[in-house]
């Protein structure tokens, strides 16, 4: 069985070895990169897109369901309800 020391320099050896690969598969792996790059005529926008892409319905407006008679407000029936109509029938505030 191996003494600790031996087993220390094994390892060093070892890390040594794992580093010098990974640096030459590294920059294999680099040149197939650039070749592909190269051959398909790729931009760093293409590669590494910024921010997220626009969701298509982002913008899109909907038409309001409920009008407030006294002040004329609008609500599409999304989100938080209005004061004007919280706890309160919405069938009365319908627009036809």
């Amino acid at each position: 069985m191996p003494s600790y020391k031996e087993l220390l320099a094994q390892r060093q050896n070892l890390d040594a070895q794992i580093e010098a690969m990974r640096k030459s598969e590294s920059q294999d792996a680099l040149a197939t990169v650039r070749q592909l790059i190269s051959e398909f005529g790729l931009t760093q926008a293409d590669i590494f897109p910024t921010g997220r892409a626009k969701s298509p319905l982002k913008g899109n407006t909907v038409a309001p369901k409920y009008r407030d008679p006294a002040t004329g407000s609008t609500w599409t029936g999304r989100g938080k309800p209005p004061l004007w109509i919280a706890k309160q029938d919405r069938a009365q505030f319908e627009i036809k």
